[in-house]
């Protein structure tokens, strides 16, 4: 069993509550749009980090982060990428992404959005954990805890962190 932490849109800002809610995960996600590497330095001193660039990072973030990731843990297959499209219409890249390497998962950010879905049509889990990051038009700070165990993921906890503003 692994437990995963998933957190996206931080925009250069890392609420404090993120390293206590992540304390005891295996492995955190970052779902692109990072902004000040200091997040994932701060993330990658926590626990195993993988993370992807989104559409506001710089240079020195797309050099160090790729734009998607596709890997396996205990039998499951992930994919994250920044820019999806919306649920169950995604961009052609994620389309294509998908249907090369049939994720069981597929982790995106960029919306600020927090949703979490089964997408039928493409067989896979859809997870988006809004947005931790004090810009957006998002009104509450999110982040996802969860496990998986045998290709199953369980006991998924959406965190709300306090108010998109509140430092």
């Amino acid at each position: 069993m692994m437990k995963i932490g998933i957190i996206s849109d931080t925009h250069s800002y890392l609420d404090k509550q993120v390293l206590h809610y992540f304390k005891d995960v295996d492995e955190i996600w970052h779902a692109g749009d990072i902004g000040n590497l200091e997040v994932t330095n701060s993330l990658a001193q926590v626990k195993k980090l993988r993370a992807v660039f989104g559409n506001i990072d710089n240079a020195e973030a797309r050099k160090q982060y790729a734009k998607f990731e596709i890997f396996s843990i205990e039998n499951c297959k992930i994919l994250i990428i920044h820019i999806a499209g919306s649920f169950g219409k995604y961009n052609k890249e994620t389309q294509d992404l998908i249907k090369e390497h049939q994720p069981n998962i597929l982790v995106c950010g960029h919306s600020h959005i927090l949703k979490v879905a089964n997408d039928i049509k493409y067989k896979l889990l859809y997870i988006n954990p809004g947005a931790a990051g004090i810009h957006g038009f998002h009104k509450v700070k999110t982040i996802i805890r969860f496990e998986i165990e045998n290709g199953k993921p369980k006991n998924m906890e959406l965190i709300e962190l306090g108010q998109r503003g509140k430092v």
